[in-house]
């Protein structure tokens, strides 16, 4: 039986010492699977963990480097620069010389260092010195150099189920070496799926929850981890939500891609996951607005305003009595016709403009307030419209020469905007029969 320093946090002491005490990860850590047959036969590869907190990306690291007969050698990027970089390439050619061992050098946080930080490790990467292990909770392709990216594999690591926190958990209470097994503590299934609930997929978080509840309980001279001692420890507990970072732009899209798909509950749902989570209420209330007219437009030009009046709402009120004007918007939005012909339309206008550069204004509709531009012909032909038929000057051209007759908004068969495009096919017809 292994015994460990009680001291270090009961994260620490429980973390496993073979692929057999690994727990998750099955998609990438089961027999056949490129990771698994790699760490069995001890062959060695750089490589890039990216997942999200508590999924044992360090863990892994180590295992890999244990089963490879390698150095394992963590760098962490919160507080290491290029200096610390080349003294454990250093220390790693020095175990190359005088052991003939293998490095495995695992920095932690990798996607904290800059360009030139990464790009250090690349000789040494290159040349066999060591071998990289990086992890990160960030998405790689925005957070790591290509050329790092290049020379190393990338695995994703999941949030683990809540059937792996258990069997985490389990272990844990009956491990008396390492864990807490020699305290004796009872706990019900309930309060264990509760614990592995608040832990959200995060191993340390739950062992974490789990060692704050048995030193409450021990402080109340009791060995059971009761409804009420949960209460306790889970109150302060929240949701993981990385502001600003892969999982937060994840559930955003999710949001929006609900909306857009008329899935009023899904909408809902990821809503309450980006507020449950801690996201900024200013920050859903502009991506709503966005959302109405992007992917509803004209087909309902009510749902812009509701979207307004959502966020006007949520800004008076506050939290929690705000929150309830965004999930209304969100459910409208939801259930509105769609549309996004204002949307491709704006960006074919902006694609024109941005091509063809400063393409000189009509001279029939240009203002004409001086002498100067009376003379020069400024708005001379111009047609106004109130005083055609129909408030229409049939014919009449609106674009810069080069781009006459450009036709960028097609309203779709939905909502308001079959009105819209009845009329506009009307007025297409009235233009033909002038120019005739």
């Amino acid at each position: 039986m292994m015994f460990e320093d009680l001291t270090k946090p009961l994260a620490d002491r429980m973390r496993p010492h073979s692929l057999e005490e690994y727990v998750g990860q099955q998609h990438i850590l089961t027999a056949g699977k490129p990771l698994y047959e790699a760490i069995r036969s001890g062959r060695l590869h750089s490589m890039i963990f990216w997942g999200p907190p508590g999924t044992g990306k360090t863990t892994l690291a180590r295992l890999i480097a244990r089963h490879s007969d390698a150095e394992f050698m963590p760098v962490s990027a919160v507080l290491a620069g290029v200096k610390e970089i080349r003294a454990a390439v250093a220390e790693a050619k020095s175990i190359q010389q005088t052991q003939h061992r293998r490095t495995v050098l695992f920095v932690d946080e990798v996607h904290r260092f800059n360009k030139s930080q990464q790009d250090a490790f690349l000789p040494h990467v290159e040349d066999g010195t060591v071998y990289f292990v990086g992890a990160t909770t960030e998405n790689p392709s925005f957070a790591l150099n290509n050329a790092l990216l290049s020379r190393a594999r990338v695995y994703v690591l999941k949030s683990l189920t809540a059937e792996d926190l258990l069997t985490v958990l389990n272990a844990a209470l009956a491990d008396s070496g390492k864990g807490l097994g020699g305290l004796g503590l009872a706990v019900s299934e309930d309060v264990k799926r509760q614990f592995a609930q608040a832990a959200d997929g995060d191993a340390r978080k739950l062992l974490n929850l789990l060692e704050l509840a048995a030193e409450l309980a021990a402080a109340h001279d009791s060995r059971n981890i009761d409804e009420a001692c949960a209460r306790e420890v889970l109150s302060g507990s929240v949701r993981r939500f990385d502001q600003q970072g892969d999982e937060f732009y994840n559930q955003i899209s999710a949001l929006h891609k609900s909306v857009r798909g008329s899935s009023p509950d899904a909408a809902l749902y990821w809503l309450c996951r980006m507020i449950d989570g801690g996201c900024d209420l200013a920050y859903l209330a502009r991506r709503i607005v966005r959302i109405a007219s992007e992917d509803i437009g004209n087909a309902d030009p009510r749902a812009l305003q509701i979207a307004l009046n959502a966020w006007e709402a949520q800004e008076r009120l506050g939290s929690p009595e705000g929150e309830l004007s965004l999930a209304q918007a969100v459910v409208y939005l939801a259930c509105a016709p769609k549309s996004n012909a204002v949307y491709k339309a704006y960006n074919a206008a902006m694609q024109d403009a941005r091509q063809h550069g400063s393409l000189e204004v009509p001279v029939h509709l240009r203002n004409a307030p001086t002498a100067l531009m009376q003379a020069l012909d400024y708005g001379k032909e111009y047609r106004y419209a109130h005083d055609e038929a129909e408030a229409y000057a049939a014919g009449e051209n609106y674009f810069p020469e080069p781009l006459q007759d450009r036709s960028y908004y097609q309203p779709v068969d939905r909502g308001l905007e079959i009105k819209i495009g009845e009329k506009l096919k009307y007025l297409k017809q009235l233009d033909r029969r002038h120019r005739r």
